[in-house]
């Protein structure tokens, strides 16, 4: 199958260069892109759900073990794109053990998705009250402030969360998505500044020197599937492909491009992946601001 992928990508390439001299006003779907079929559910998170439930059936679970059986099954719920399911166990989680930062961490992305974003808010405050060493309630504090129209706030949660991992392309590139709402020009020259400290060989480096300016659209998505050994991480990484070709796309303006990856970042799947889950969140935010 990954040996299909490669062959469709190169033709990807051609296609999607010819729909970049378009105009906004003529808007030209994207087709032909690399792609992979749709990310299946692990049977293994089925198999455990089931498992999680049987053993809160029985009497003699402590409070402590409900609620850790309630957290490890939300988790695989959210897991497989079943929020509603995920939220009410991570509810009966915290009902039962308030301490639970990681609970808290989960509530407020999902409050974020629903654009509840004061509500997300609170629950990563709590998060971050209960553990302040919890770097990904940094992270999505960010995006959510992010979301909420409140980017210079959201620089200090992603400039906390990059300190503790510098080489980290996606740390820097969530800084620079926030500080670009501000100053285009100085986040780019700080991008490049933080770029400095990320290793090269990574894949997502390639990300890192797509946005600045380093490497063509075509190299980029030509590149995608080099060194991807399993269907599961080409899947993944198709996923953060289209999300952050989209972000930069709806940067320049490029709406229909931009919201034509993020469908093609929700086409993969990957249900636990931050990408997948505010690609859906971009579309929603771009229909609305449509209806508007």
């Amino acid at each position: 199958m990954i040996l299909k992928h490669l062959a469709l990508a190169s033709f990807a390439i051609l296609s999607l260069s010819a729909c970049q001299t378009t105009t906004e006003s003529k808007p030209t779907p994207i087709v032909n892109v690399p792609f992979t079929a749709p990310l299946a559910s692990d049977f293994r998170s089925e198999i455990a759900i089931a498992r999680y439930s049987e053993l809160l059936n029985r009497a003699d679970l402590s409070t402590e073990q409900q609620a850790k059986l309630y957290y490890d099954r939300g988790v695989l719920f959210d897991s497989l794109g079943m929020t509603t399911l995920s939220r009410i166990d991570f509810n009966r989680a915290i009902k039962l053990k308030p301490d639970l930062a990681e609970v808290y961490n989960f509530l407020g992305i999902q409050h974020t998705l629903m654009q509840q974003y004061e509500k997300a808010y609170e629950f990563f405050d709590s998060a971050l009250e209960l553990n302040e060493e919890h770097e990904y309630a940094y992270l999505n504090r960010g995006i959510a402030l992010y979301y909420g129209e409140r980017a210079n706030l959201a620089q200090s949660d992603f400039d906390e969360f990059l300190a503790r991992s510098p080489n980290d392309p996606y740390r820097v590139l969530w800084l620079y998505l926030a500080q670009s709402q501000e100053d285009k020009q100085q986040a780019l020259a700080a991008l490049k500044t933080n770029a400095a400290a990320l290793d090269e060989s990574q894949w997502a480096y390639q990300l890192i020197s797509l946005y600045t300016g380093d490497m063509s659209e075509h190299t980029f998505l030509s590149g995608i599937s080099e060194g991807v050994k399993s269907e599961q991480e080409y899947a993944q990484r198709l996923c953060e492909a289209y999300f952050y070709l989209a972000k930069m796309h709806q940067a320049a303006g490029e709406q229909y491009l931009a919201a034509d990856y993020f469908r093609l970042a929700l086409s993969t799947n990957v249900h636990e992946f931050i990408e997948y889950k505010y690609a859906r969140l971009e579309l929603e935010l771009m229909a609305g601001a449509d209806a508007s």
